[in-house]
């Protein structure tokens, strides 16, 4: 879960003479590494909405969603792009941040404003154009709340990771709201605490690693070091909590399951959910969920677990 402005550094071994090495390609390499591609998989929560509503078996639907995947990658990438320029300077002292294709000078800092100026305006017009009109405020909410993240709001303790946290939520937001979905109080309850838990769980883990180091915990990140260790513990360990509370209530919404239906998938999802959940903390009890992509991407017993739960879920909602 990686935000604007923060990048988990690692230092080199003492001793290692190894420099960053320089960035490659020409300048439109340098604005698509900026835009962070590798970043792109999270607006992939658009889809959570009308996937947990059954609301994608039609070209419609997945014209419409395809386009609001697009529109959010833009706002994201304005975001990057407006972020990089702003901290350039700073970035150029920074052992690793000194690589990215703004500080480097391969992306010049004026030209990474207007293209993330022109992104953000693009995003927010196509939203309206394409989708509809709360469509497209949902988006200029996600970019207001990130750019203030950007200037201010990431050194603000606490609020730093409300902040990100509600960017997650705003993307599975946008998916319902862009096909007008009604949104379930639990399906918002459940995707913002679970996207809390593992912003949490991020934090905790660069604040193990970086415990110890030379420079301390506000080498990774400046406000990190006004978190304690214990503080993030807890929050990851609330948010997990709520978040399996909520989704156990979700599934349980509907009362008896359908009768027609093979077993009563949307409960039984429950047991896969909370075993998601229980192994995703493993990594962060041992702080090493700095990366979440790569605990989702690279655990096989993590992935074996969403496909089964994805299966569970697709079987309640097709009836089956």
């Amino acid at each position: 879960m990686t935000e604007p402005g923060t990048a988990l550094l690692v230092r080199p071994e003492r001793g290692s003479r190894r420099s960053p090495a320089p960035p490659r390609g020409g300048l439109l390499a340098g604005l698509l590494r900026t835009a962070r591609p590798r970043q792109w998989v999270k607006n992939l929560l658009v889809l959570a909405a009308p996937a947990a509503a059954g609301e994608l078996d039609s070209r419609s639907t997945a014209a419409r969603l395809a386009v609001v995947f697009v529109l959010f990658t833009a706002a994201a990438a304005a975001v990057y792009l407006i972020n990089d320029a702003r901290d350039a300077e700073a970035d150029r002292a920074h052992p690793v941040k000194c690589r990215r294709p703004v500080a480097a000078g391969l992306v010049p800092v004026q030209l990474a404003y207007a293209v993330g100026a022109l992104l953000a305006a693009l995003a927010v017009a196509g939203a309206a154009a394409f989708c509809n009109a709360m469509t497209g405020a949902l988006i200029t909410a996600y970019l207001s709340m990130q750019l203030a993240y950007c200037i201010w709001l990431k050194h603000v303790l606490v609020v730093d990771m409300a902040v990100v946290t509600t960017g997650f939520l705003l993307r599975a937001m946008t998916g319902g709201v862009a096909l007008d979905i009604p949104l379930s109080r639990w399906f918002l309850i459940t995707t913002g605490f679970g996207a809390l838990f593992m912003v949490a769980a991020k934090r905790y883990s660069e604040a193990v690693q970086m415990d110890g180091r030379s420079g301390g915990k506000g080498a990774t990140r400046a406000l990190l070091s006004e978190y304690t260790t214990g503080y993030l513990r807890f929050v990851w360990q609330l948010a997990a909590s709520v978040a399996v509370l909520a989704y156990c209530l979700w599934a349980l919404e509907n009362g008896v399951p359908n009768e027609s239906a093979l077993l009563p998938w949307r409960q039984l999802s429950m047991i896969a959910f909370i075993l998601a959940v229980l192994r995703y903390a493993v990594f962060a009890d041992r702080g090493t969920a700095g990366e979440p992509e790569d605990v989702v991407l690279g655990d096989r017993a993590l992935a074996v677990i969403g496909l089964v739960w994805a299966a569970m879920y697709a079987c309640a909602v097709a009836g089956l």
